[in-house]
């Protein structure tokens, strides 16, 4: 019976499995799948001896003439989920050397990824020893016998995952309580990263492609907004990548397999667009950051060896920023509007003739080829080229869908700029590749815009920094995010009196995340099944790191890592070289400790740590007590802290603030407060007119250390001249 089943399902489902010579292992062997569908048991069913048993609840097992069967044939270990003798009689039948199937979620997902494992698989891997067999069953969740709220269809292609025997941690000398949460978790991490490493080996191998796979499934699906209303279905989003394609090619130079092309556009439709037709045509588009002005921007072109930048003379006029400079340096600019005015009515029917009939597939390039070169935000220095291979950023993506309960129904919002990698991948390319709704907008800096523009949209997943936070929370009606699930801070540190606003105001739970440009950008997370307050969650799924250990520094080392969303190299050589010598582990030149169950706590930069009396002291804590500390002068007091050269002591610490009437002594209350050292106060406060920002809303610490460096230090406490704040925030 079982042979004319699996051949059925073949046929229907063109279902495969791979590994299935894992399943002779003998017992006490328990096999735990992922559970998304009503039929996720005949899936696996045709891969197993008759010995397996499915574990199912006794009510259940009543429920239709299907289940009465298999209870007949044997194939069920029927249990009473209220009894607290449920676990015990598993853990008896595995002793005695059972094979069990347990769906350890205890329910279907309805959200199609994976949901929480009751802990009494822990109990069960804790008394029995038995070994570990897990499986991904991919595909399952399109089936119309999944309650997930998505898209169905009658037969989709649907494989089984087994992964190799696991054997659980020998964990001796511990509590039966602490034991059965410590195996759950270990359970549930070998699980997202074999889903992880499942979607890597057999997803589409790069952006274009899978782009175009959910195109293909949904070509009619809204994926597209901006802030000029224009909406792009999958199948519009094509049709314009291949008419702009054309135009660009007939345009650019250089080799078409490896010329790099600029970009300098904002946040609009218009990006995406490009990007796409880029790697259409096997270009490399090379990211440029408009918020660090004309200077900078040249410097970052030459770095990537730039001949042509697409960009937008609206745009530009609107930026306030002047091709000249660009020209000056012998670089081509491409202008969108003269592009569009190219394009004939032969060429929009041509492009459409091969989207609709599907012959538009993207070029075949390999996944380790350069997807695009982003650069460093340079707070600290000068900005670095980083070159992000396809792989890398689906790599990224494909972890973050691993960790978190996105679903087709799930709507986007994001305004932070795709220069920066966190807008990029996650804000952009992510809800492209997983196929949902994405609003982009094109500056984080509209405080009260975007709240309400949120709340019109009713998106469900929001993207921000710690700094435009709390510009939100000064403007917003605390009815406008009503729809949110998630929201993600990263790209600075979320300062306790933000997560207290949103939570207490909104009724928001920030999770905070931290990355790199050079990861893709994320290398850990937090989210609602994983929280931890005050840390920046775990490791992403196939994820390596090391801790340095560093002098003065107690219970934290610098951070390396490695992993297949960390970059193919710097532009700069080197950097790169320094990179390579590494032997792929990245130095992320953050402080961080690593609790028990492998949660992340950023301590701090290196380059921010300050060294008073023979001590190391973090200048990220220090500004974290002043965050929020000093209601008297509102939400809008900002306060961060450099250093300046001290002969008695080494380093001195110096405040520096947008609020003039902020007093020394009130610093120091506030840091006395939250329990640091006399070390950690602040010699001397500098008020300024704006705290100078990058424009991913980060603190430009490099500019701030160069305003007060350019203060005598008698100067300290007085207001710093106007016009060197106003110069340094100027790209804020």
């Amino acid at each position: 019976m079982k042979p004319l089943v699996r051949l059925l399902l073949r046929l229907l489902f063109r279902f495969r499995a791979f590994n299935e010579a894992v399943l002779d292992t003998p017992g006490p062997v328990l096999l735990v799948p992922n559970h998304v569908s009503w039929i996720d048991w005949l899936f696996l069913g045709v891969c197993l001896d008759d010995d397996w048993k499915f574990v199912t609840s006794s009510t259940t097992a009543q429920t239709s003439w299907v289940h009465r069967k298999l209870m007949i044939n044997g194939m069920t270990f029927p249990i009473d989920p209220a009894s607290p003798y449920a676990a015990r009689h598993m853990a008896e039948f595995l002793q005695k050397g059972g094979r069990l199937v347990l769906f350890a979620e205890g329910r279907l997902s309805h959200t199609g990824t994976l949901m929480k494992l009751f802990d009494g698989t822990g109990f069960l891997l804790h008394k029995t020893h038995a070994k570990v067999i897990t499986a991904y069953l991919r595909g399952t969740l399109r089936v119309p016998f999944s309650p997930h709220p998505g898209w169905k269809k009658c037969f989709p292609r649907i494989s089984a995952h087994f992964s190799e025997v696991q054997a659980p941690p020998n964990l001796e000398h511990i509590s039966t309580t602490l034991a059965r949460s410590t195996f759950t978790t270990w359970l549930r991490d070998k699980m997202v990263e074999q889903q992880f490493n499942v979607e890597m080996q057999m997803g589409p191998p790069t952006l274009p492609e899978a782009i175009a796979e959910s195109a293909r499934q949904r070509p009619g699906q809204i994926v597209l907004e901006d802030a000029s209303l224009q909406c792009l279905s999958y199948r519009k989003l094509r049709l314009a990548a291949r008419v702009l394609a054309g135009q660009i090619a007939s345009r650019t130079t250089g080799p078409a397999a490896h010329a790099r092309v600029g970009v300098l556009l904002p946040n609009v439709n218009a990006t995406p667009i490009v990007l796409l037709a880029l790697w259409e045509l096997g270009k490399i588009p090379a990211v440029l950051n408009f918020s660090t002005g004309n200077a900078i921007m040249v410097a970052c072109a030459q770095l990537a060896g730039l001949t042509q930048i697409i960009t937008s003379r609206r745009f530009l006029d609107r930026a306030k920023l002047t091709a000249q400079p660009f020209t000056d340096a012998g670089i081509e600019m491409l202008y969108l509007e003269d592009l569009k005015a190219g394009v004939s009515g032969g060429d929009k029917l041509r492009a459409l003739f091969h989207v609709l009939l599907g012959t538009d597939q993207p070029a075949r390039i390999p996944a380790e080829e350069t997807a695009v070169i982003l650069f460093t935000s340079g707070s600290e220095g000068t900005p670095k080229g980083v070159e992000l291979s396809h792989r890398n950023i689906l790599a990224n993506i494909r972890q973050m869908l691993a960790v978190t309960d996105i679903t087709d129904s799930d709507r986007l919002f994001n305004c932070l700029p795709l220069f920066h990698s966190f807008g990029l991948t996650v804000g952009t390319l992510l809800p492209l590749v997983r196929g949902l709704y994405c609003f982009i907008y094109p500056s984080p800096l509209h405080y009260r815009m975007i709240p309400a523009t949120l709340y019109d949209r009713d998106c469900t997943v929001f993207l921000s920094t710690n700094t435009f936070l709390n510009g939100y929370a000064r403007k917003a009606n605390p009815y406008d995010f009503r729809s949110m699930r998630y929201l993600f801070a990263a790209a600075e540190k979320l300062q306790e009196a933000t997560a207290t606003t949103w939570s207490q105001r909104f009724g928001v739970r920030i999770l905070e995340g931290y990355g790199a440009t050079e990861c893709a950008p994320c290398l850990s997370v937090n989210t609602p099944l994983e929280p931890r307050y005050g840390s920046v969650g775990r490791l992403m799924p196939g994820m390596e790191y090391r801790l340095e250990t560093i002098e003065g520094v107690e219970d934290a080392g610098r951070l390396l890592v490695r992993g297949p969303n960390v970059m193919k190299g710097y532009l700069n050589a080197d950097a790169n070289a320094k990179f390579h010598a590494l032997g792929g582990w990245y130095d992320t030149g953050d402080i961080v400790h690593i609790d028990a169950e492998h949660y992340l706590h950023i301590r701090g930069r290196l380059k921010r740590f300050a060294k008073v009396s023979g001590e190391m002291v973090s200048l990220t804590a220090v500004e974290d007590a002043l965050a929020g500390a000093f209601p008297q002068y509102g939400m809008r007091c900002q306060t961060a802290v450099v250093t300046r050269h001290c002969e008695d002591k080494g380093e001195a610490l110096v405040a520096v603030t947008n609020e003039p009437k902020l007093t020394l002594e009130e610093i120091r209350t506030a840091i006395k407060a939250r329990g640091l050292t006399n070390l950690s106060v602040p010699r001397e406060v500098i008020a300024v007119r704006e705290i100078p920002k990058l424009g991913t809303g980060k603190t430009n610490h490099r500019e701030l250390q160069k305003l007060v460096e350019a203060l005598p230090a008698a100067a300290g406490s007085a207001p710093a001249e106007p016009g060197a704040a106003g110069d340094a925030g100027e790209h804020g």
